[in-house]
């Protein structure tokens, strides 16, 4: 049987930092508005766990909703606008 000491070379050959790449936070630059319209949402929804909502509740739901899809829509324009492509 090997040792896992022999083969650590070969297993751990480029270490990793723990930090995203440049690209990795650009990206996640990119897509904060749709992260932060989630979070607003999931917000909305959590306050209504443990009771039934009220109509302001809905509202903030339907809002929150609302901002989400008006996010994920500009996110895929602008990807669709860099690539070049045509919708």
């Amino acid at each position: 049987m090997k040792s896992i000491a022999a083969l650590q070379a070969v297993v751990t050959a480029t270490p990793f930092d723990g930090e995203p790449s440049d690209a990795e936070l650009d990206a996640i630059e990119t897509e904060m508005p749709l992260i932060l319209a989630d979070v607003d949402l999931l917000d909305a929804q959590i306050m209504t766990i443990d009771r039934a909502p009220t109509e302001l509740d809905e509202r903030r739901i339907r809002r929150a909703r609302r901002r989400v899809l008006a996010a994920r829509r500009d996110l895929i324009n602008r990807a669709v606008t860099v690539s070049g492509g045509a919708a």
